[in-house]
């Protein structure tokens, strides 16, 4: 399933180019609404997720890029070994893993990852996020959806007739 990998490679270069034209077109911290509950709003986080560690003076640069390796080492691991009939999981999997590797790249090369995305409601804002954070979040929603569709039928003991 292998083959599945040019979806990986076409989020990584989408990801890219898209937080090249943001940090282009795009002031730090400055919205610039496209249309009501959506800006896009240039921001870097050193942290993982929803910030998280960013304010920890960078060692987490480096810690947060090993995990992404590592799990995308296993993500690759895992596609390889589909089976041929395994599209929707393989999908899901390329989806994850060129997410992974889109912000490994801005850690690797800038030391932080380009966000831009912001989604609100009247004084509630979302964490800003990126192609590559989508692009997982999709492929995660499509593993549990392939889970669901795929899992076993649960087993149960026929009761006796009366």
């Amino acid at each position: 399933m292998l083959k599945w990998l040019w979806l990986s490679g076409l989020v990584i270069v989408l990801d890219q180019i898209s937080k090249y034209m943001a940090g282009q077109m795009l002031k730090m911290f400055q919205p610039l609404a496209v249309m009501p509950m959506f800006n896009l709003t240039l921001m870097h986080n050193t942290g993982a997720a929803f910030s998280f560690l960013s304010g920890a003076g960078g060692w987490q640069r480096w810690f947060f890029t090993l995990i992404a390796a590592v799990v995308s080492i296993i993500i690759f691991t895992w596609i390889r070994r589909l089976g041929s009939g395994q599209h929707l999981q393989a999908a899901a999997l390329s989806l994850v893993l060129g997410g992974a590797l889109g912000n490994v790249i801005d850690r690797l090369l800038l030391g932080h990852v380009v966000d831009f995305i912001q989604i609100y409601y009247d004084r509630w804002y979302w964490p800003a996020f990126n192609l590559a954070d989508s692009a997982i979040t999709l492929g995660v929603g499509l593993l549990i959806l392939d889970t669901l569709l795929h899992r076993a039928p649960s087993k149960t003991k026929d009761k006796p007739q009366d």
